[in-house]
């Protein structure tokens, strides 16, 4: 399932030098102050650059965390890598 940054985010920026698909975005107003966003149609969880969500590894505050609201399979975050990276071959990486 793709990630998503909860309102305890402190806008930091610590995540989205990580996300390799761009999925990651200042945008939202969060009682005033600006959060980071994950757009769900480019996250694939890492999945095909690495074994765990770089997001979630990099948070001071953990507020990146599974979205429950888009449940995929790791076939279809693949799929959906494949999309992102046409002629690619997907890379795990160790964390």
């Amino acid at each position: 399932m793709a990630y998503k940054i909860t309102e305890e985010c402190i806008a930091c920026g610590a995540c989205k030098p990580e996300c390799k698909n761009g999925a990651i975005k200042a945008g939202e107003t969060y009682y005033g102050e600006i959060i980071y966003i994950i757009n769900p149609d480019r996250c694939t969880e890492c999945a095909g650059w690495f074994k765990s969500p770089r997001c979630a590894g990099v948070c001071p505050v953990f507020c990146c965390v599974p979205d429950s609201d888009h449940k995929e399979t790791r076939k279809a975050l693949l799929n959906k890598w494949q999309k992102l990276h046409p002629g690619k071959e997907p890379v795990e990486q160790p964390d």
